[in-house]
């Protein structure tokens, strides 16, 4: 994988992947992304037209013939909304100076505009709050360098300008910064720790969701897992992301069989009356672009997140 690729898909999943099958070699480009994708065959031929569409690295017309093993890249487009507004949000600033912050993020906020979320954001906050942020993402994520899912909650870091943004994104896609999740599964995980090492890619059923690949087609991604606690029909567990797939810990935790209490896309029990998963990002440890200092950050869970176990232990 390039480091192009592992950025892209670390950062945003702004681009969707295609491995071409044997089976459907032969197809027309736009035939075969309308059969595997959401979207109108209008707007893929709009996507083609405008080059977002690379076949083994190249621009294809919607004719395009195509190949086994070949691999398609669709890019999302931007909202067409360049002028952000700053928004008096509240946000948790748990570290702030002038090249970075790091914020500790509410279960339901989305972390930048993207379709059916235009404002309200933590971006609209961090205008509000933040002198200044990084430029390299553009208009409609200044700053981002990693997200969290909406009902994901806790510790994600924000750069403050350009220099920061690098190392902080090289940090990330390498695997130098590490990110550590509290999750409460379903069932009784019976291991103390482990690995899960797949390859994740679009749910052939939802688009919008995310699977373990059974071709190997996608992206590969590792998690390993630490029980904290176990209960009679939950486990306490801890995560640690060496990769950063979209709903990675959601979908690896589908995978063995204990998928996240709350997390009702991914099948998740619900009867604790939540409104989303209970995943907290509760420690992050990177090294500051400028001084070098190895900086580790710690968040405690939400209280909604503590009552359940609290719940659990009889308390």
């Amino acid at each position: 994988m390039t480091m192009e690729k592992e950025i892209q898909e670390e950062l945003y999943g702004e681009i969707i992947y295609y491995s071409v099958d044997a089976q459907d070699a032969g197809q027309r480009l736009d035939v075969y992304l309308g059969l595997r994708s959401q979207e109108s065959r209008s707007h893929i031929k709009n996507l083609i037209e405008k080059g977002k569409v690379l076949v083994g690295g190249a621009i294809r017309k919607a004719g395009y013939t195509l190949k086994s093993g070949e691999e398609i890249a669709v890019m999302q487009e931007e909202i067409r909304q360049l002028d952000l507004t700053p928004q008096n949000i509240p946000i948790d600033i748990v570290y702030e100076d002038d090249d970075i912050a790091v914020i500790n993020k509410a279960q339901g906020m989305v972390v930048h505009p993207a379709s059916g979320s235009y404002d309200n954001t933590l971006v609209n906050a961090l205008l509000f709050h933040l002198k200044s942020l990084s430029s390299i993402n553009g208009v409609v994520r200044p700053g981002i360098v990693h997200r969290l899912d909406k009902d994901t909650s806790g510790l994600l870091v924000v750069a403050k300008n350009d220099f920061a943004h690098v190392s902080l994104q090289e940090q990330i896609s390498t695997k130098a910064a590490k990110r550590y999740y509290y999750a409460l599964v379903d069932g009784v995980v019976s291991k103390d720790e482990g690995v899960i090492q797949t390859f994740i890619d679009r749910s052939a059923k939802d688009r919008k969701l995310m699977a373990v690949s059974r071709t190997n087609s996608g992206r590969e991604a590792i998690t390993l897992y630490k029980v904290i606690e176990r209960f009679v029909r939950y486990t306490f567990v801890e995560y640690e992301l060496k990769t950063g797939r979209t709903h990675q810990i959601r979908v690896h935790s589908k995978h063995i069989g204990h998928t996240v209490v709350g997390d009702m896309q991914y099948g998740g029990s619900n009867k604790f009356n939540l409104k989303g998963q209970l995943l907290h990002a509760h420690k992050l440890v990177l090294t500051h672009p400028r001084s070098g200092e190895i900086m580790t950050f710690e968040a405690p869970l939400p209280n909604y997140f503590q009552k359940v176990l609290d719940n659990l232990r009889g308390l």
